[in-house]
């Protein structure tokens, strides 16, 4: 995974509560375990029209969502059913963070585990930031890991909240095996202090028939 230290850039915002990972990724659409290509497919039903063209007024579709790396969403992102490919198309389509005030506890332990940030905010903030993404295309925010900051354009900061074992993982571009390599040096130096936890004389001991 690439670090997550200091992420800027545009919202793409999709105003709606309850969007489960159906809706963020169909179920027709499970049958890869690749990453490649998925966000093509990032919210198909409400994206294309029946017969495959893009609708026009849907926000991903729109050019200012090109590039864009933060998601705004409504409350309880990410609910329904497990599926990892949910956080996987987001990340494929662009987005490394996404904002709501809430998320479903499988999707954020997901999107934790692949990079993909989710910032809770509160409902005032949440209400600041659609109101300024109706008014201005191009909002820009700014979100610091390391210090757990939102920024808005006018300078206001909202705090959000990560555990501390994803922030490291985050900060540091690991998943969680990456994590457990990290401290092999640690384990080998405890095993070296410690017994052998199988007797090796069993294999001798069962050969002579005792």
């Amino acid at each position: 995974m690439r670090p997550f230290t200091t992420l800027t850039g545009r919202v793409v915002t999709i105003p709606v509560d309850n969007i489960d990972t159906d809706q963020i990724i169909p179920a027709r659409f499970l049958k890869t375990t690749s990453k490649a290509g998925l966000g093509d497919n990032l919210f198909a039903d409400w994206r294309y029209a029946p017969d495959g063209t893009p609708r026009p007024e849907f926000p991903l579709n729109r050019p200012s969502a090109k590039g864009a790396p933060f998601l705004l969403v409504g409350d309880n992102f990410g609910c329904g059913s497990s599926r990892e490919h949910a956080p996987w198309a987001l990340m494929d389509f662009g987005f490394r963070a996404v904002i709501s005030t809430s998320f479903a506890d499988i999707f954020r332990n997901n999107a934790l585990k692949n990079g993909l940030l989710p910032v809770v905010v509160d409902a005032a903030t949440h209400q600041q930031l659609l109101s300024l993404a109706a008014e201005d295309a191009g909002l820009s925010l700014v979100v610091d890991l390391a210090s757990q900051t939102l920024t808005l354009p006018d300078g206001r900061q909202a705090t959000f909240p990560i555990d501390g074992f994803s922030k490291t993982c985050l900060l540091e571009g690991i998943d969680q095996l990456g994590y457990l390599l990290k401290q092999e040096p640690a384990i080998a130096a405890y095993e070296r202090t410690h017994p052998p936890r199988v007797d090796t004389r069993i294999g001798l001991v069962q050969r002579q028939g005792v």
